[in-house]
Parts: structure tokens; C-alpha cells; sequence
């Protein structure tokens, strides 16, 4: 899963020198995420992993690092 996101972050949404040295729990919103970037990922996630992510849960703590987004998207993954 943290693949296919990393994938899909580094080639659509953020550019980073060196994507191989960025961590799972690097900051994303630092890296230059924003909110048309959230969005794009929030489609591309419940399109990708089957699963809905309330519009109410869009907050920081959620997309802030590749292990938040592995959390929230879990969390629904049941659901």
C-alpha cells in the first residue's frame, strides 16, 4: 500500500530530490502537498485500496505521512 501512494504522491502530486530518502513519517505537508493535491489523493486512494474516506476526516493528522494515510485509509479499509 505505502508504495503505491509513495508512487502516486512522488509522480502527480510532490516533488521531492530524492524520493528514496524520504520516511514514512516525513512530513508530506511540508514536502508541498496542498489542498488540490489531498483531494487528488483522496480520489486516487478510494479509487486504488475500495474504500471511502469521510470529507470529514480531511485534517492534517491524516495526510501528513505515508504511515497517517495507511492508518486512515485502515481504519475504513472494513468499514
Amino acid at each position: 500500500m505505502k508504495k503505491k501512494l509513495r508512487d502516486f504522491i512522488f509522480q502527480e502530486l510532490v516533488f521531492v530530490a530524492e524520493p528514496n530518502q524520504f520516511g514514512d513519517d516525513d512530513d508530506l505537508l511540508e514536502a508541498g502537498l496542498d489542498s488540490m493535491g489531498i483531494m487528488r489523493l483522496i480520489m486516487y486512494i478510494e479509487n486504488e485500496f475500495g474504500v471511502t474516506l469521510p470529507d470529514t476526516e480531511i485534517e492534517p493528522d491524516n495526510v501528513q505521512s505515508f504511515n497517517a494515510l495507511e492508518c486512515w485509509i485502515l481504519r475504513h479499509k472494513n468499514s
